[in-house]
């Protein structure tokens, strides 16, 4: 036997093969789905990284101490 073949329920499978079946299965798929354009231009995110969650921002609110220092 191969090194390139296994056994598995008694029947011989060559990996090479299964390796290259499985890459067209995956560029058929990628393929096949239609690629989704954006509603409007991406920007990057520049809030601080604990304000870019929901969970972030109500754990670490920042908004109180914004209107704490207009009122001094």
């Amino acid at each position: 036997m191969s090194a390139d073949l296994f056994t598995l329920d008694g029947r011989a499978y060559s990996w090479r093969q299964l390796c290259e079946l499985r890459r067209q299965q995956l560029e058929a798929r990628r393929a096949s789905q239609p690629r989704q354009l954006a509603l409007f231009e991406l920007r990057d995110d520049s809030r601080p990284a604990s304000q870019r969650s929901a969970a972030g921002r109500y754990a670490e609110p920042i908004l109180p101490e914004l209107f704490s220092g207009a009122g001094a």
